[in-house]
């Protein structure tokens, strides 16, 4: 299966909000319900989100490495009572995620309106 692009969203009248984070981000669905997950669960470590999604801990940490690319979600480093510390990931905040989301697709329809706009048919 094929990341889901932007594209993909042209034509799906009711997207849901997890398929357009996948879409306009470039991140897989999985990635998605990671970030929805932390919204529900915030300063989970990588260990209690691979429990909430029922994933590996690996794919998790992954996942989570993605969303921090993407400006979706902020690690944390908390010092142990025993000693060592963990990571505690949180999601960006919705009206955050909301504006990006929005300032993502308002460049690609610019860019959409560029390419358009740039079309000359060739004359022979």
């Amino acid at each position: 299966m094929s990341d889901p692009e932007i594209e993909d969203l042209v034509g799906d009248g009711s997207p849901s909000f997890e398929h357009v984070l996948s879409c306009v981000f470039g991140v897989r669905d999985h990635e998605s319900r990671a970030y929805l997950a932390l919204l529900e669960y915030p300063g989970s470590t990588v260990s209690e989100l691979a429990d909430a999604l029922d994933r590996d801990r690996s794919n998790v940490n992954r996942s989570l490495s993605t969303l921090r690319e993407k400006g979706l979600v902020e690690r944390r480093r908390r010092l142990l009572d025993s000693g060592g510390y963990v990571y505690q990931y949180t999601a960006t905040p919705v009206p955050e995620a909301k504006r990006r989301l929005h300032d993502a697709l308002d460049e690609w329809v610019a860019d959409v309106h560029d390419a358009i706009d740039g079309f000359e048919p060739d004359e022979s």
